[in-house]
């Protein structure tokens, strides 16, 4: 993990992904989270007093990620502030409670680790719920997907399936659950075997992509669907295909010795849910088809 963690604070507002990603931010931004939303959002006492008191007296509630993921959480024009469908939503869930939320960069390979040591409350950073990492934390499930495979804009490599992926190399971030995808494969190839390059973010790997040092990049759909369809980065990716592969559901991790947080984060959540919040800020960020008709807990393996 980084020796500083600084605060970013999260805004609404739809910016263009940097191709190459954006380094460690340096200040804080003065924008107020949830300001933008949509919908009235009123505080919820009731959930807001199963939050810990712990967090209630120091006044805010710290969540982890790793801003490389358009349009789920990544860096505004600014290089600054971290924008995205996960922020937005972290500041909804935060206007429910009653509490600020702070969205930090970390390290997602750590950050299961970090958040049992106290460092930070919980990963809000696409998180596949895995049964494996159940065994370190709890899940709030909030949204399902699948992962995809992206390629160089023309496809010199002609990948269609993850079979394809035998013998070549690939990137993705370490410690994501496409890197675990890559390495089943990997065993599956026999002998070729996936060249894996496990890199400390979802940038990294894009740009190992982009100068055609891999073959492929696995990142789940919306991001990929993203890097395909945004003007900026349409020009060096393309889909190997339109499959979805290992369906799942993202979750905000905590840790398993603190329930009420869980708690408090799942009422909040299907409360947006069921207020119409939840939607509207899905249609924001085009991410409608990954919607969950209800909130749920360690639901995704």
């Amino acid at each position: 993990m980084k020796s500083f963690r600084q605060v970013l604070a999260v805004s609404g507002v739809l910016a263009v992904l940097a191709a190459g990603g954006c380094g460690q931010a340096a200040a804080e931004s003065t924008t107020q989270a949830g300001m933008d939303l949509t919908g009235a959002i009123t505080v919820d006492a009731t959930l807001r007093d199963q939050l810990p008191q712990s967090l209630r007296d120091r006044g805010f509630i710290r969540l982890v990620t790793d801003a490389s993921y358009a349009p789920m959480e990544y860096f505004a024009a600014d290089g600054r502030t971290i924008i995205g469908f996960e922020p937005d939503l972290a500041a909804a869930l935060g206007a429910v409670l009653g509490i600020r939320v702070e969205v930090v960069i970390g390290d997602f390979a750590s950050s299961l680790d970090e958040v049992n040591k106290g460092t930070y409350d919980g990963v809000f950073s696409s998180m596949t719920d895995t049964a494996d990492r159940e065994e370190k934390a709890d899940f709030v499930n909030y949204f399902s997907t699948g992962t995809s495979i992206l390629v160089q804009r023309g496809n010199p490599k002609h990948i269609t399936t993850m079979d394809d992926l035998c013998g070549q190399s690939a990137a993705v971030e370490a410690g994501t659950f496409q890197e675990d995808i890559l390495r089943a494969l990997s065993k599956k190839c026999g002998s070729r075997p996936v060249a894996i390059d496990a890199l400390k973010t979802n940038s990294d790997a894009l740009l190992r992509l982009r100068g055609g040092r891999v073959a492929a990049v696995l990142n789940d759909y919306p991001p990929a669907t993203y890097l395909v369809t945004d003007p900026k980065t349409n020009l060096y990716f393309q889909l190997a295909s339109d499959k979805q592969y290992e369906p799942g559901l993202f979750g905000i991790a905590v840790s398993k010795s603190n329930p009420d947080l869980r708690d408090a984060l799942l009422g909040a959540m299907n409360r947006l849910i069921t207020t119409g919040t939840y939607g509207e800020l899905l249609q924001r960020w085009g991410l409608s088809s990954g919607a969950l008709q209800k909130a749920t807990i360690n639901a995704g393996n």
